[in-house]
């Protein structure tokens, strides 16, 4: 039996036994589990640097190297991720809907866990904590299969969430990690209908298309993130900047970094040359259209295959615009339908762009660099889904639930 199966096996018969614990047993397994964390982080970051020296060995960008690196500062961000899904209300057997029947049947609508969820990543070990968290608070089993990159992470931080879980009510077996990092892993977990109830794939577009054409086990599509930024004539200089700069450069390796830059053509006429100087002091390559050219001489030409690109790097496509029109034209042909902003001082353009734009986050004067769960209160999050069925947005806890109906009777026949 391959290691997929075999292991995907465990979980599914681990996630009985979690679907009877109450919420403080939950809580208490990740507050063991957060300490642990903390506990272990020499450990763990030993193990991140064979996955950093092997990435410098390939040649992997900085800003994929800044993705998967972990310090004693961001772990103990992790493990606080932890602490807050500990104090988020636990969804499970909540009554979302109550109806009596004339004939007397009473029926509740209530939330229980999805079952065994399959989480497909790529090179940030951090994921590997949020998903147990997510996953394990909501009473679901997970199996976790992240990328080559981050293998020696993975491994270590599972084998310490393990050690964790075994003080606790939480069987070890709900929590699974596949160590087998070919790509026919991927493909195994995608046919296990049966053993996996669905899987949410994280990462570049490469990966997602793949889950998503090729599955037969249900996805939840997590979207790559071409987002933009569009500058209104009436935007206030300081704040679109400041906007814009945040979005792109305050860590441009995650989904929800600005990658194209729209500007109304009367403001980039007064405004844009300094607003791109500032991104050329801060290491960021700018590619425009002709017109962005004739502004900024010295920035490089954008192609249609640029526009459509996700970079996480310090590169960015840049477009001067008619309207709020053009641009909206813009973001429907080359967005990803994951975060959109204007920065505008009219409240109609606002409007307008928030009711037109197709977007899982639409923003108004403030930086797409929110569109995250531990920003929306969730503590931390599965990911994005830029689909439209089931769950939409960041994903927390209730994205993580199904329904089930509980009629209650007094001898009804039909």
């Amino acid at each position: 039996m391959s290691e997929v199966r075999h292991k995907t096996g465990l979980a599914k018969m681990a996630a009985p036994v979690l679907n009877k614990l109450n919420s403080t047993q939950k809580n208490e397994a990740l507050l063991a589990m957060a300490d642990a964390l903390i506990a272990r982080s020499a450990d763990i970051i030993k193990a991140n640097e064979e996955d950093l020296n092997r990435g410098k060995k390939q040649g992997t960008s900085s800003s994929l190297l800044d993705r998967l690196a972990l310090d004693e500062s961001r772990i103990e961000g992790i493990a606080e991720g932890l602490r807050q899904i500990v104090q988020l209300p636990d969804p499970i057997g909540d009554t979302l809907d109550t109806i009596q029947r004339p004939n007397g049947l009473h029926i509740q609508k209530v939330r229980v866990p999805i079952g065994v969820i399959g989480i497909i990543y790529e090179a940030r070990p951090n994921v590997t904590v949020d998903a147990a968290g997510l996953c394990l608070k909501s009473g679901n089993a997970v199996v976790l299969r992240g990328g080559s990159s981050a293998i020696s992470s993975n491994r270590k931080i599972v084998e310490v969430l393990h050690e964790a879980m075994s003080h606790t009510a939480i069987p070890q077996d709900a929590l699974q990690l596949i160590e087998d990092t070919n790509r026919a892993s991927v493909d195994e977990m995608l046919k296990l209908n049966g053993l996996l109830d669905v899987i949410i794939p994280r990462g570049g577009s490469s990966l997602i298309q793949n889950v998503v054409m090729n599955a037969t086990v249900p996805v939840i599509e997590t979207g790559a993130g071409i987002c933009h930024t569009f500058i209104d004539q009436s935007a206030d200089p300081v704040m679109a900047e400041e906007i814009s700069i945040n979005a792109k450069v305050q860590r441009p390796s995650v989904c929800n970094a600005m990658e194209t830059l729209l500007v109304h053509e009367d403001y980039a006429a007064q405004h844009i040359s300094r607003l791109l100087e500032r991104f050329r002091d801060l290491h960021v390559e700018i590619r425009g259209d002709d017109r962005t050219k004739k502004l900024a001489s010295w920035v490089n030409t954008a192609s249609s295959e640029d526009y459509a690109t996700e970079y996480n790097d310090y590169v960015l496509n840049v477009k001067v615009v008619k309207d709020v029109r053009e641009a909206m034209d813009h973001i429907a042909s080359y967005g990803t339908k994951h975060s959109e902003c204007i920065v505008t001082a009219s409240e109609e353009n606002a409007a307008r762009f928030i009711q037109e734009v197709d977007a899982a986050a639409v923003y108004h004067n403030a930086s797409t660099r929110f569109t995250d769960g531990f920003e929306f209160g969730f503590g931390a999050e599965i990911g994005i889904s830029t689909q439209k069925l089931h769950a939409r947005g960041p994903m927390g806890l209730p994205a993580l639930t199904s329904t089930k109906y509980i009629v209650s009777g007094s001898g009804q026949i039909r």
